[in-house]
C-alpha cells in the first residue's frame, strides 16, 4: 500500500497530469469553438462582393480564424518573455501556472456565446486575455523547460517526444469524444453547452495541479564542455568548450520559424478547407478529423524511437519535414474524407522536427537560459505569424474558386526551403567532425584521415 501510494503521489506531483487536463480542456474548447463559428456563418453576407452562399461562409469563417489566431500569436509575445524570465531566475512554475488563468475566462466567454447568442466578436476579446496571460506558446515552453531540465541531456529529445506523445494521445481520445459531446444539449440551450462545460472544468482543474500538485525536479546537468552540441550519433558530433556555436543556433531558429509557419498555416486554413464542399464535416466528422491530426503526435514519437537508434537528430528532423511536405502537397488535391485520411497519414513523422530543435537548442545553452531560449523560438514564430497567417488567409480566399488547395502546396513550398538550414547544420557537423579527427592525429597525415573518413563514408552508405 505504501509503494502504491508513493507511485500515485508521484503521478500526481508530475507534469503529465497538467498536459493531459491541458490538453483535454483545449480539445473541447477548439472544437466547439469551429462548430459554432460554421453555425454563425450561414447567415454571413457580403453585399458588395459577388460572391456565391459557399464563397460568402468560407469568407466569414476565414476572416474570423485570421484575427483570432493574429490575437493569439501577438499578444502572448511580451507575456512569454516576461514570464520565461521569472521562471529562470524566481519562480519555475510561473509559465505553466499563468497561462490557464486566461484559458479559463476564454472557455466560459464561449459558453456565454452559445448560452446568451452574444456576438461572436467577444472572442476576440477573449483570446487577447488569454494571450496577455502567456497563452499556449508561453505553457507548452513551460513543459518542455521542467520536462527538459528533469533529465539528461542524452535523454532529452526522447523525453520531450513522451511528453508529444501523451499530448497526442489525450488529444485522440478527446477529439473523438468532442463531436458527440457538442451534440450533447436540450433544446432550449444552444449546441455545444455541455462540451464547453466540460472544457472549463478541465481547464480548473489544470490550475489548480499546476498551483498546489506540481512539483518540479531538477536534475545536475553535464557540465557544458562535456556536451554534445548537436548529436549522440558518433559519426556526427561537435563540442562546445568555448561556449554557444551562434551560427548554428541561427540556422536552427530559421529552420524552426519556416517549418513552424508552413505546419501551422497549413493546419489553420485546414480547419475552414473541411467545412466546404465536397467534405463539409458536421461535428462528429470533424472530432474525427481532429483525432487523426492528434494521432501524428503518437506516430512521430514511435518513429523518434525506432529511428534514433541509427539516425542522428538532424536526420530526425529531415524525415519529419519530408513526411509533413508530402502529406500537405497530396491535401492539395483532396475531395473525399477517404483522401484526407491517407494525406493525414503520410504526415506521421510530421511532429518530429519541433521538439527535435528545442532539444539541440537546450543542449546549446545552461540551465538558467534554458526557459528563455525555447520561450525566444516561440516567440520567433509568433512574430513570423504576423506575416503569414494573413498571407495564407487572402490567398486561401484568392484561390477557393479555382484551386481551394493552392495554400497546401504553398506550406509544401516553406517546407522544403526550412530543410536547406538543418542540411546546413548537417554539412557542418561533418565538416567539425573531420577537423577533430584531424586533431587527433596531430594534424601529421591529413592525407591519410581523409581517406579514413572517405572509407568510413562508405561503410556506412
Amino acid at each position: 500500500m505504501v509503494l502504491c501510494y508513493q507511485a500515485v503521489s508521484s503521478v500526481l506531483r508530475g507534469i503529465e497530469p497538467l498536459i493531459v487536463l491541458e490538453q483535454l480542456g483545449a480539445t473541447f474548447f477548439y472544437a466547439s469553438l469551429q462548430m459554432v463559428v460554421k453555425d454563425r456563418s450561414v447567415n454571413a453576407s457580403y453585399p458588395n462582393a459577388s460572391l456565391s452562399s459557399e464563397e460568402s461562409q468560407q469568407k466569414f469563417i476565414s476572416d474570423f480564424y485570421m484575427i483570432y489566431y493574429l490575437i493569439l500569436q501577438v499578444a502572448p509575445i511580451l507575456p512569454a518573455v516576461l514570464l520565461a524570465k521569472i521562471g529562470d531566475r524566481r519562480w519555475r512554475k510561473a509559465p505553466v501556472v499563468v497561462p490557464p488563468l486566461g484559458y479559463l475566462p476564454c472557455s466560459l466567454v464561449l459558453l456565454l456565446v452559445v448560452l446568451l447568442r452574444l456576438p461572436l466578436e467577444v472572442m476576440f476579446g477573449a483570446g487577447t486575455l488569454f494571450g496577455l496571460c502567456g497563452g499556449f506558446c508561453t505553457f507548452w515552453s513551460g513543459v518542455m523547460t521542467v520536462t527538459s531540465l528533469g533529465c539528461t541531456a542524452a535523454d532529452r529529445s526522447k523525453v520531450l517526444m513522451r511528453m508529444e506523445l501523451l499530448y497526442g494521445l489525450v488529444g485522440v481520445a478527446g477529439n473523438l469524444v468532442s463531436g458527440h459531446l457538442f451534440l450533447l444539449c436540450s433544446s432550449s440551450l444552444g449546441r455545444g453547452t455541455v462540451a464547453l462545460i466540460v472544457s472549463a472544468l478541465m481547464i480548473l482543474l489544470c490550475l489548480i495541479h499546476a498551483v498546489g500538485l506540481l512539483q518540479i525536479n531538477e536534475i545536475k546537468q553535464e557540465p557544458e564542455e562535456n556536451r554534445q552540441a548537436l548529436s549522440d550519433d558518433p559519426h556526427i558530433r561537435m563540442e562546445a568548450p568555448a561556449g554557444i556555436n551562434k551560427v548554428n543556433m541561427v540556422l536552427l531558429f530559421a529552420a524552426a520559424v519556416l517549418y513552424g509557419n508552413a505546419m501551422t498555416g497549413a493546419v489553420t486554413m485546414l480547419g475552414t478547407f473541411v467545412m466546404k464542399q465536397p467534405l463539409n464535416w458536421n461535428a462528429t466528422q470533424l472530432g474525427y478529423g481532429n483525432a487523426a491530426d492528434s494521432v501524428i503526435f503518437c506516430t512521430s514519437f514511435l518513429g523518434v524511437v525506432v529511428f534514433r537508434r541509427c539516425v542522428n537528430e538532424i536526420v530526425l528532423i529531415l524525415i519529419g519535414m519530408v513526411s509533413f511536405g508530402s502529406g500537405i502537397f497530396f491535401m492539395s488535391f483532396v475531395t473525399a474524407p477517404y483522401m484526407f485520411y491517407l494525406a493525414r497519414s503520410l504526415n506521421m513523422f510530421a511532429v518530429i522536427p519541433m521538439p527535435t530543435i528545442r532539444s539541440l537548442l537546450s543542449q546549446q545553452v545552461p540551465a538558467s537560459s534554458c526557459g528563455i531560449t525555447l520561450t525566444s523560438l516561440h516567440v520567433s514564430v509568433k512574430v513570423a505569424s504576423l506575416a503569414y497567417i494573413p498571407a495564407f488567409t487572402k490567398i486561401y480566399q484568392k484561390t477557393l474558386s479555382w484551386f481551394p488547395g493552392f495554400v497546401f502546396t504553398l506550406s509544401a513550398s516553406l517546407t522544403v526551403l526550412a530543410m536547406i538550414p538543418i542540411s546546413i547544420i548537417s554539412c557542418r557537423s561533418a565538416q567539425n567532425h573531420l577537423n577533430e579527427k584531424i586533431l587527433e592525429n596531430g594534424g601529421t597525415d591529413i592525407n591519410e584521415t581523409l581517406q579514413q573518413e572517405n572509407v568510413s563514408d562508405t561503410e556506412i552508405v
